[in-house]
């Protein structure tokens, strides 16, 4: 009991007691971690806390992009266990310290998946914060649990002479091994290091590793590391060695940590001393019902319970935690910090989690947002700008523009307190102002990007996209600065936010490449996919105006012309011949729900007098594109985005401008939603008559009183009551 005490203090966040909603629904039991598995979701089914630094399951050993997350569904093989794993991207990355129980002989394959055991899915389970497997080959189960910053695994043995193999060498997809350490400290103990180069550069990943029962011989094979002929570091596989008699157990507890070995240890000590894996799976599922019972659904089939909740459960496994207990973590100076009273956090996929995840936190864990924008001004001090899309304290430079500005804006514009502002806001200028920095200063000189200048961080120009996504972060840096009374400042970047008119093509009536002397680019098809363009065609792009949809309607010629351009969005749909690129996906005619660009572009109806529209299209994505099965995501999850779209949508509501502070009505999917806030307080959706049939919305009431505008404000969630919805 006592220890349990120690961990809520230590992680209080995640621990917020909420006693509004119902303690008797195990939430995380409904959670279906392996949605998303198979086609393109790329998430993985294994176990981790909520934002937790460790992200513990199976690989199934063999590279590839299917394969991104380290498991694919209709693979039958596991290679091991590791720690690390990206959530729904499509970097393949990670994968740190590889665990594999085995009977010997091991059976192998050649490399690169090496050893290995077949399994299937009938003697597999997954849960939030649990994860079975019977590894078939050997007759071993495993089960996988974690803490924060702990992996624990448990496995249960035949008899028979075992062993468990600890694989600091294997490496897949873009990751690479530099150098790694081993030291047993005793016949229970191991710690170590393993340094990688991939997508994340420079990785140095620290653990500390406690056995339950002594391993009765260890066998260590190390190897040079070489690159470009040179030797550059050691590569350890060791082999810890049992005789095991039936149903023999033996749980491995992992801490890691980013700044070193004791680091690791101290995780340890203070999150699972015991080592206990009941006492980490009792405590990993308390902390997914608390962070999941935030929001409380009523009513709904078993199948959209599970979809939801397993949406949430996605949304909350990254940015994940990157401080050791003591506060310690690695900057992407290379040095190591230490925070001061405040969790540091990494992983920010922001180029897809500005949209929708992140306003999905400011609403129901905003106390954690706080800390996710000092770790935005910490990187920014350390790094001389703000974080693109950072991973273990590194910045991998992935996508484009610097939405860090869009949550650092949206959080100052919500109220949430804890952070200095000032230095946040400077944060955003100097990073909107670094003019070598992928055309920032063709940017600010000319008011877009040449797509004759190609982008040194990804070979392409995507001038396009990064004009448009520019223009849409000057105007959250304008309106923080605005709030805070810098008018020099507000003035200076609403201008700028008015540069995506100076793409807009009246002849093509599309935003059109232009090159630096200033001509549109032709030839020229909106269909196509092109280098100007980011993973998406000039449909998709066209509107990325979030920050002012009237002036893009008037650009586009006015209400009538809008709308018809937005059906012919949802009705024009791609030659039965196309070779649409893997992240078209989930399609409905251009719109591509498989991929971010489009997400906001089904509630731009509201804007034009169609909710209807809004409302038939919202529903048909929810009931139609996410689906209790492994396949049930229609892209990538990419660390949170596509699942707080439906968290949101299955709701009724949208944040098409995450710093308007407002949020778009839609179709929602359930009777009743209530939304446990932070500040003790409930807001609650109703929607009368909801069904597969009733998608509509005849009318709506807030706190009883008639609502004749298709949006709510974030104050009003914040202020409690309910918006009610009679649906026809």
């Amino acid at each position: 009991m006592k220890k349990l005490i120690f961990l809520l203090a230590l992680v209080p966040m995640l621990f917020a007691c909420n006693s509004s909603s119902d303690s008797n629904v195990d939430y995380s039991a409904i959670a279906n971690p392996m949605i998303g598995t198979d086609f393109t979701g790329n998430t993985y089914p294994g176990a981790q806390a909520p934002f937790g630094m460790v992200q513990l399951s199976p690989d199934n050993g063999l590279p590839g992009w299917d394969r991104i997350a380290g498991y694919f569904y209709p693979d039958s093989t596991i290679a091991g266990f590791s720690h690390t794993h990206l959530s729904g991207t499509g970097c393949g990355d990670l994968y740190d310290v590889s665990f594999m129980p085995v009977m010997l002989p091991a059976k192998v394959a050649e490399e690169p998946l090496g050893i290995h055991s077949k399994f299937s899915h009938d003697e597999e389970q997954a849960s939030a914060g649990y994860y079975q497997v019977r590894l078939a080959d050997y007759g071993i189960n495993v089960e996988l649990t974690a803490t924060p910053r702990c992996g624990v695994q448990r496995y249960t043995f035949p008899e028979g002479d075992a062993a468990i193999i600890l694989n600091l060498r294997k490496a897949m997809n873009w990751d690479f091994t530099d150098d790694t350490y081993l030291e047993v400290v005793d016949s229970q103990t191991v710690r170590g290091y393993r340094f990688s180069e991939g997508w994340c550069r420079d990785q140095r990943l620290y653990f500390y590793t406690h056995f339950s029962r002594p391993f009765e011989g260890v066998e260590i094979d190390s190897a040079d590391v070489k690159k470009d002929d040179k030797v550059v570091g050691k590569s350890h596989i060791a082999t810890f060695k049992y005789t095991t008699k039936k149903a023999d157990e033996v749980v491995i507890t992992t801490a890691l940590s980013p700044v070193s070995m004791e680091g690791a240890e101290a995780n340890f000590k203070a999150e699972l001393p015991s080592g206990d894996f009941n006492e980490a799976r009792d405590l990993a599922r308390d902390m997914w019902n608390t962070a999941l019972s935030k929001i409380e659904v009523i009513g709904g089939t078993d199948d959209q319970r599970a979809i939801f909740y397993t949406a949430m459960y996605h949304a909350m496994i990254a940015p994940t935690l990157f401080s050791d207990v003591d506060g310690g973590y690695r900057g992407p100076d290379g040095k190591n910090h230490k925070t001061d009273g405040w969790d540091n956090y990494c992983t920010f996929s922001i180029w897809d989690t500005f949209r929708a995840a992140h306003p999905l936190y400011t609403c129901i864990m905003p106390s954690r947002v706080k800390d996710m924008v000092q770790s935005f001004i910490a990187f920014y001090e350390q790094n001389g700008r703000l974080p693109v899309w950072n991973l273990w304290g590194g910045e991998t430079d992935m996508m484009i523009g610097y939405h860090s500005a869009a949550v650092i804006a949206e959080a100052y514009l919500k109220g949430i307190e804890g952070f200095d502002a000032e230095k946040a806001l400077e944060a955003c200028v100097k990073t909107a102002n670094l003019d070598e920095y992928r055309g920032i200063g063709q940017y600010k000189q000319q008011g877009f990007i040449g797509c004759d200048v190609v982008d040194p961080y990804n070979g392409d120009d995507w001038s396009l996209s990064r004009t448009l996504e520019y223009a849409f972060d000057d105007y959250c840096i304008a309106r923080m600065a605005e709030k805070m009374g810098k008018k020099d400042i507000a003035d200076e970047f609403y201008k700028r936010s008015q540069n995506y008119r100076n793409v807009y093509n009246p002849a093509s009536t599309f935003m059109q490449p232009r090159l630096s002397n200033g001509e549109f680019e032709y030839p020229f098809n909106p269909d196509d996919y092109t280098k100007h363009i980011c993973e998406s065609n000039a449909w998709h792009y066209f509107w990325s105006v979030q920050h002012d949809i009237p002036g893009l309607i008037e650009l586009v010629g006015g209400k009538e012309r809008f709308i018809e351009k937005l059906d012919s969005m949802f009705t024009y749909n791609p030659s039965a011949d196309a070779d649409l690129p893997l992240f078209s996906t989930g399609m409905i005619g251009q719109y591509a729900h498989g991929n971010e660009p489009s997400h906001h572009v089904i509630y731009l109806y509201n804007k034009v007098g169609q909710p209807e529209k809004t409302q038939k299209y919202a529903a048909q994505v929810m009931r139609e594109l996410y689906l209790n099965t492994p396949a049930g995501l229609c892209g990538n999850e990419d660390c949170g985005q596509t699942s707080a779209w439906y968290v949101f949508s299955a709701m009724g509501l949208y944040p098409v401008n995450p710093v308007s502070c407002e949020y778009e009505i839609g179709s929602p999917i359930f009777p009743e939603v209530r939304m446990h806030l932070e500040n003790g307080k409930t807001f609650t959706v109703k929607a009368n008559n909801v069904s597969a049939e009733h998608i509509y919305v005849k009318s709506a009431t807030l706190n009883g009183k008639p609502l004749d505008r298709t949006f709510i404000t974030h104050d009003e969630i914040l202020a409690g009551g309910t918006l009610e919805l009679e649906m026809k």
